[in-house]
C-alpha cells in the first residue's frame, strides 16, 4: 500500500511517499480502508522530533470503511472514523491506505455519513469529538452559559463554537487576526476580541465557561475572568508547549473556581469512551446543515508537504484535510 512516511525529523519535505506492507488486524482491532484523514498540529510536532512518542507513518485520525474486523464488532464496508489510540504514537497512523486501529477507538459514523462526502466527514472527528468531551464533560454548559472560546478560528474552536451554538450557549470567542473577526461571528459567535495575553484586563464581564485553546501562555490569565463557581478547561497549545514559568494557586486563582484538562489522547481509555461522543448525532447534524463542518481546504494524498506547510505557516481559516482516494 501507500503510506505517507516520516523519512527523517525536520520540515514538511521530511514527509515521502512509499510503499510499504499493508496492516494487519488481530482480534479487538479494526483494519480500516482509509479514504481521508485530518491534518493536526501534533503531527507536525510528531514530524519535527518535538513530540514524545512518534511513529514512521504519522496521523492521529480518519475516516473509511471497515476492511477486515476479526471480533465481529463492525461489518465490512462500515463507514467509521478512528481516532487517538496510539494512532501515530504508538502503532502507525492514518497517512495511508490502511490502517489499524484498536475497536475501542473506531465509532460507526451512522447512515447520515452517505450525504457526505469523505472530506467533509474527515473534518468531524478529531475537532469534534474533543470539542463535544471539553464543553458538555467538563465544562458542563447548556443553554444560556456564557462561554469564552479563545482561539476560536482554530479547527478546533470552530468546531466549539458551532456545538455551543447549538446548544444554546452565549458565545464569545477571540482571534488575533483582525481579518477573521467576520468569520467568527458567521459561525454565532455573539462577540468576537482581539487575543491578548492578558486579556482578563480588558474585560469587565465575567463568564460562566471559558474553553482555553492557546495554552499555558494564557491559562493563568483566562482563570481571572470566570466568576465563583466558573469554569476553565485547558485543551489546546495554540500558543506553543512552553511550560508555565510561575504559577501559584494560592495567589493566583480565585476561590471557588474549577480548572480542568482535557486531552484527547485519553479518549478509548475506560474513564473516556469514544462511543460516549455522539459523533453519529454530530454527522447528522451536518447532514441537516444545522451548521457547517466542512473543511477550510482539501489536498490529494500526493499534496501532504504542501499540507504541513499551510499548517505550519498559520495560514489555516479552518480544518484542512487529505482525502486518499
Amino acid at each position: 500500500m501507500k503510506a505517507i512516511v516520516i523519512e527523517k525529523f525536520g520540515g514538511p519535505e521530511s514527509l515521502v511517499i512509499k510503499d510499504v506492507v499493508p496492516p494487519e488486524s488481530k482480534k479487538g482491532e479494526v483494519v480500516i480502508s482509509v479514504k481521508a484523514f485530518g491534518i493536526n498540529h501534533a503531527e507536525m510536532h510528531m514530524r519535527k522530533g518535538e513530540w514524545a512518542e512518534w511513529m514512521p507513518i504519522s496521523g492521529i485520525e480518519c475516516v473509511g470503511t471497515v476492511f477486515n474486523c476479526p471480533g465481529g464488532e463492525f461489518k465490512e464496508g462500515t463507514p467509521v472514523a478512528s481516532l487517538m489510540g496510539g494512532l501515530g504514537r504508538t502503532i502507525n497512523g492514518s497517512y495511508a491506505e490502511y490502517t489499524r486501529a484498536k475497536v475501542s477507538n473506531v465509532v460507526s459514523l451512522g447512515p447520515a455519513a452517505a450525504e457526505l462526502r469523505w472530506d467533509q466527514l474527515a473534518a468531524i472527528p478529531e475537532s469534534y469529538a474533543t470539542a463535544w468531551t471539553c464543553l458538555f464533560r467538563n465544562l458542563e454548559i447548556s443553554a444560556g452559559t456564557r462561554l469564552l472560546i479563545r482561539g476560536g478560528t482554530s479547527a478546533f474552536g470552530r468546531a466549539a463554537i458551532n456545538l455551543a451554538r447549538q446548544a444554546g450557549s452565549v458565545v464569545t470567542a477571540t482571534t488575533r487576526n483582525e481579518n477573521r473577526v467576520p468569520q467568527l461571528k458567521a459561525l454565532g459567535a455573539e462577540k468576537v476580541l482581539i487575543e491578548d495575553p492578558k486579556l482578563s484586563e480588558h474585560v469587565t464581564d465575567k463568564f460562566d465557561a471559558i474553553l482555553e485553546l492557546i495554552g499555558n501562555s494564557t491559562v493563568v490569565d483566562s482563570l481571572n475572568m470566570v466568576h465563583r463557581g466558573g469554569r476553565v478547561c485547558l485543551a489546546g497549545f495554540l500558543g506553543g508547549l512552553e511550560p508555565i514559568s510561575e504559577f501559584n494557586p494560592l495567589l493566583q486563582m480565585a476561590s471557588g473556581v474549577h480548572l480542568s484538562f482535557f486531552g484527547s489522547f485519553a479518549f478509548g481509555t475506560p474513564e473516556f469512551p469514544l462511543s460516549d461522543v455522539p459523533l453519529e448525532e454530530i454527522v447528522e447534524m451536518v447532514a441537516q446543515k444545522r451548521f457547517s463542518a466542512d473543511p477550510w481546504k482539501v489536498f490529494n494524498f500526493n499534496e501532504i508537504q504542501e499540507a504541513h506547510r499551510a499548517m505550519e505557516n498559520n495560514e489555516a481559516h479552518g480544518k484542512m484535510v487529505v482525502t486518499v482516494t
